[in-house]
């Protein structure tokens, strides 16, 4: 983590909104469903937001992570270091980042490599895991390890075919969008300006 001293005041309120998001019990899925994806012996980290942080900041199980979700020797990421240095540790979540968009996780949905690295927005972190959990099970192609009913499926694309007879029939149809020709009218009104008949 890096040594930044204690936020005061509106700097400390946006922090603890941030850190009230993140989801003790989506943690645990999250390291369940890594551990199992990675296929190795990882050693299970103990609870809480800085150990969940401290588990993944060098990147490297990140990397394991979506190279696990390509078949063999199609990996996107060739070489994953072991390194201590923090430049090193940065550039491998951000290689892990940019195939997970490759992935097909949305940019919306991915973290930012400072969110993890400084762990300022842990809860990010567990957003961008839970949308690659759920591509990966959605797209079903073998490679996803571990309980489907983890993360809920994306839904799919249902492509309807219309013959041109049918698109012709659908022209005549006024649809209700267009308004109703049936119900109020202008029977009874006056002309603008004109004062009311009051009989």
């Amino acid at each position: 983590m890096a040594n930044r001293g204690p936020s005061y005041g509106l700097s400390r309120e946006v922090q603890e909104k941030i850190e009230q998001k993140y989801d003790p019990e989506l943690e645990s899925r999250l390291v369940n469903w890594i551990i199992v994806q990675c296929g190795e012996q990882i050693e299970h980290p103990p609870p809480g937001r800085q150990h969940f942080q401290t588990w993944l900041m060098d990147g490297t199980l990140l990397c394991k992570l979506i190279n696990s979700l390509h078949p063999k020797g199609n990996e996107p990421i060739a070489k994953i270091s072991e390194s201590k240095m923090a430049f090193k540790q940065m550039e491998q979540i951000s290689q892990f980042l940019k195939a997970a968009e490759i992935y097909g996780v949305r940019t919306t949905d991915i973290f930012q490599t400072v969110d993890l690295w400084e762990g300022k927005d842990m809860a990010a972190v567990q957003r961008t895991l839970m949308a690659l959990g759920s591509l990966a099970v959605t797209k079903d192609d073998g490679c996803y390890k571990g309980d489907p009913s983890w993360f809920h499926r994306k839904a799919q694309q249902n492509r309807r075919g219309f013959s041109e007879e049918q698109l012709r029939q659908g022209q005549n149809v006024i649809g209700l969008q267009m308004g109703s020709n049936k119900g109020a009218s202008q029977s009874g009104m006056t002309g603008y300006g004109m004062p009311r008949q009051i009989i």
